[in-house]
């Protein structure tokens, strides 16, 4: 029995233990997190609260701005709609006040009116009636009856009226005359607006950009060889200087520049710059610009509606597009003239086809040879008459600029179409250095009359403008200087088309107000 009591407390100790041994390894430490853990849980739940209640409070706050805010945005803009409203009720009630008053007047006119027609009525009556009673009185003192008496104030009143009538015609005559010069330059405006050519500015240089700076080394070649060879092939002058990746080709001849350009161009491409070379690439050229001459004129005939015209003379064609006249373009010159003939020729009844052949064909001598020597309208006359041309288009051919006389009405479309074509602003270029001399010597010649105060020259010298002192020249006195700057004009310069002579006198009265 001991024993067993023994083995009891035995247990029971060592049960102890272990249960003691167990708290303070496991249980004891776990008890102590899941605290802490509980004790972070409720102090991040209160943060979290105060966060909420905080954020809470910010859009409360928020929402009841922005409800101010909208609340006084509605307050002002019902404000100003109240004000506009006002405003509009204001001007409703002038205007009705205006009608009113408008009303009342148009009332008191009309009665005004009736009182004064009724006026009129009675005295229109009185005056038949005193009209009667004097035609009676007349006759009963002349003795006339009332039909002699007509005769006789009618052939009294067309003795008076006689000078008047002559007047009268000789004002419906140049009337005529005027409207007659009107419609006419109307059909020279329209013309020339229904026709429209874009010039381009060429010169006698070709500038030919090079890859590199090293080209012009290797287009000189070793001791010049092969530059020489270049301007003897090609017959133009090959200018190398201090611009860089640049060489010029210069020639008056326009074709053999451009073969010189083609050329040139072929060699750097290829890239044997040699003499032999040189020649290969020339005689190719020459093809090029020969089958380029007979594209232009192919072009140029289709252009202008020409149809029907020998080869060579589309190939002489063709070589105008290579010539300049003043800058201008003789291909596309002559193109417009042609179109510029059909148009006269259409609005003048006159035949279409000579007046369109003529004017296309009409600067062909310019590209002819120099073994035709003389005008080249003469020239051009000849070489069409060489491949049996109509009479009436070598006419008008050779009188283009008067070297024959213009004996059909053709020619003379064709020299008019000429000069338009050639004095429209913008169709030729005159050198800076002329350009300027003409404009100073125009206005010093408006400034050297008395009373002038200033003079611009405007629209490229075609007008004049004089700005005269208005209290030296009167309206009289304007009108006056106009004539007499236009007559010194005509006397003492040289000028292309026509120059309009402005006169403007102007009075400005100016006071301050204080």
């Amino acid at each position: 029995m001991p024993v067993i009591l023994l083995a009891l407390l035995w247990g029971v100790g060592i049960a102890a233990v272990l249960t003691l041994s167990l708290y303070g390894l496991w249980l004891r430490p776990n008890l102590r997190s899941a605290r802490h853990e509980r004790e972070e849980a409720e102090f991040l739940q209160r943060k979290l609260e105060k966060e909420a209640e905080l954020r809470l409070n910010e859009v409360t706050l928020a929402a009841k701005e922005e409800a101010l805010r909208l609340r006084e945005k509605a307050e002002a803009e019902l404000s100003e709609k109240k004000i506009a409203l006002a405003r509009q009720e204001d001007k409703l009630s002038a205007r009705d006040e205006a009608v009113e008053r408008r009303r009342g007047q148009l009332e008191e006119r009309e009665n005004s009116i009736l009182a004064e027609q009724k006026r009129l009525v009675e005295r229109n009556e009185d005056l038949v009636r005193r009209a009667a009673t004097i035609d009676e009185e007349l006759q009963r003192v002349a003795k006339l009856k009332r039909e002699d008496a007509r005769e006789l104030v009618l052939k009294k009143v067309e003795a008076e009226f006689h000078d008047v009538a002559v007047k009268r015609g000789r004002q419906i005559e140049a009337e005529a005359i005027q409207e007659a010069e009107r419609r006419a330059k109307k059909i020279v405006l329209d013309t020339i607006q229904r026709n429209v050519v874009d010039y381009v500015t060429e010169a006698t240089l070709a500038v030919i950009e090079l890859p590199s700076e090293d080209m012009k080394g290797r287009i000189i070649g070793r001791e010049g060889r092969n530059i020489r060879a270049f301007e003897q092939v090609t017959g133009v002058d090959l200018i190398v200087d201090e611009t860089p990746e640049a060489v010029v080709i210069s020639c008056f001849d326009p074709v053999r520049r451009e073969v010189a350009r083609l050329t040139l161009m072929n060699l750097m491409v290829d890239g044997r710059i040699h003499p032999s070379r040189i020649e290969e690439l020339h005689e190719k050229a020459q093809h090029e610009v020969e089958r380029t001459i007979k594209e232009a004129g192919e072009r140029a005939s289709e252009r202008a509606n020409v149809h029907g015209l020998p080869p060579k003379v589309i190939e002489m064609m063709g070589r105008l597009r290579f010539r300049t006249s003043y800058a201008q373009n003789v291909l596309d010159h002559s193109v417009e003239v042609s179109r510029l003939a059909v148009m006269f020729a259409s609005e003048l009844g006159l035949n279409v086809e000579i007046a369109k052949r003529a004017g296309f064909l009409h600067d062909i001598g310019k590209a002819l040879g120099p073994e035709w020597e003389g005008p080249h309208a003469i020239t051009g006359m000849e070489f069409l008459r060489g491949l049996d041309e109509k009479e009436p288009v070598l006419i008008a051919v050779g009188a283009h600029h008067f070297e024959i006389e213009p004996s059909t009405p053709e020619a003379m479309l064709v020299i008019i179409s000429d000069s338009i074509s050639a004095s429209r602003p913008g169709a030729r270029r005159e050198s800076l250095e002329n350009y300027l001399k003409r404009l100073t010597a125009l206005e010093g010649l408006a400034n050297s009359f008395p009373g002038v105060e200033r003079s611009y020259a405007v629209q490229a010298g075609r007008e004049i403008r004089l700005i005269v002192k208005p209290s030296e020249i009167d309206d009289l006195g304007a009108a006056r200087m106009a004539n007499d700057v236009a007559k010194r004009i005509e006397s003492e310069l040289e000028y292309p088309g026509q120059i309009k002579v402005t006169v403007i006198r102007e009075t400005r009265v100016q006071q301050v107000a204080k």
